[in-house]
């Protein structure tokens, strides 16, 4: 006979240890398998979490190597947009640290955790995994799938796909960047862009990710940093970006979390915020479902409702920006970059900037007067370029 528990997450990432914590908290039976030996490895992102991202995560100060303050927007054509708050903004982290932590706490809050185990294929409301303890069967009340941009569990079940997936690489460099700043590269990879992150004395976290071209791209902008060579590398690592969230994120006894429901941002790539907010999200609805004994799709679309009433709206703009970027060249971004270098709009950004909820900021800077030459630029941009 398979094993019973309330719950089973596959993936051991933020979304799906946040969502197997605050399960086991309400005295759920839960278990997380998670395909890798240990987690956060392979590392798959920058490690640049806002200051709410990182709360979210209830971790302690442990896996933090760095703070922000502010970035450098930085056009190949030669504008530069600085903006510093002078306070932190966000913090440069240690992913495998982290991980490892909420991992940890999941296990603490009373869920079950089985390392190197991988999800093969779904049975009714049985999963089948294959690893250290070879062929399983674990049944479930309800599934949360949080197994990454490439979500195993979607294709299976036939979800439509994100709208975009971006694919992205990173290495840690030996390289001076100046303290508390993050580099922003647009024209690294025109449909998205290239960064450059301080992680410690004489050290940066420099990639980009992009729809096409990845490799060459990253081989290109990483000699700005490098002093020409690849012995300067010491840490390389790849990914995919979910772009666009999944048009469901619930079906069939089954919620879909983080980047397997395509929620990082489209703005930033990041998904850490996203992937947290909707873990407690999901743990909320299927507390409920439990309690009720009712893991029917009416029930479970209130995981849905509830995770695009806090956070949708934003995805949904950043979507929007997304599709404009695409259209945009390096001209198009070094007039942007000059329009918006004005103290009164810096202090705006200061103010209002949000990395993970950028519409305030976007709709103050559209109702400045003085940047409606700006506004121009990007609807010529719009009308007259092609995809």
């Amino acid at each position: 006979m398979p094993e019973q528990f309330d719950v089973v997450v596959v993936g051991g990432g933020p979304a799906g240890t946040a969502c197997a914590r605050l399960c086991a908290e309400q005295g759920l039976s839960v278990c997380l398998i998670e395909e890798h030996t240990s987690a956060g490895i392979p590392v798959q992102c920058a490690g640049l979490l806002s200051l709410a991202a990182f709360e979210g995560c209830r971790v302690s100060r442990s896996s933090i190597i760095g703070t922000v303050r502010g970035a450098r927007i930085v056009s190949s054509q030669g504008p530069v947009l600085s903006f510093d708050a002078d306070v932190p903004k966000a913090h440069v982290v240690d992913r495998a640290v982290l991980d490892r932590e909420m991992l940890w706490n999941a296990a603490r809050a009373g869920a079950e955790v089985r390392m190197k185990t991988a999800f093969f294929h779904r049975e009714g409301h049985r999963i089948v995994t294959r690893g250290v303890n070879g062929k399983e069967e674990i049944s479930f009340r309800v599934l949360v799938a949080a197994d990454g941009a490439r979500s195993r569990i979607a294709r299976l079940m036939g979800m439509p796909p994100p709208a975009f997936v971006l694919g992205g690489l990173q290495a840690d460099i030996s390289c001076p960047l100046e303290g508390g700043m993050v580099e922003i590269h647009p024209d690294a990879s025109p449909d998205f862009f290239g960064w450059a992150i301080p992680i410690g004395p004489r050290r940066a976290r420099v990639g980009l990710a992009g729809l096409r071209d990845v490799q060459s791209r990253f081989l290109s902008f990483i000699r700005n940093f490098s002093d020409g060579g690849h012995e300067a590398c010491v840490h390389l690592v790849s990914g995919a970006i979910p772009v666009g969230p999944r048009a469901r994120t619930y079906g069939n006894r089954t919620l879909f979390v983080g980047d397997a429901a395509g929620m990082a941002k489209p703005t930033s790539g990041g998904g850490v915020y996203t992937a947290v907010r909707a873990a407690g999200h999901a743990a909320k609805v299927i507390g409920d479902a439990i309690s009720r004994n009712d893991y029917g799709d009416r029930v479970l679309s209130r995981y849905e409702k509830a995770w695009r009433e806090d956070f949708g709206r934003e995805l949904s703009l950043g979507l929007k920006l997304f599709l404009v970027r695409q259209k945009m060249d390096a001209g198009d971004i070094a007039a942007i970059l000059t329009r918006l270098d004005d103290p009164r709009v810096i202090a705006d950004i200061v103010a209002l900037g949000d990395m993970d909820r950028p519409g305030r900021i976007v709709r103050r800077l559209v109702t400045r007067p003085e940047l409606l030459p700006l506004v121009g630029t990007i609807f010529r941009s719009l009308i007259y370029k092609k995809y």
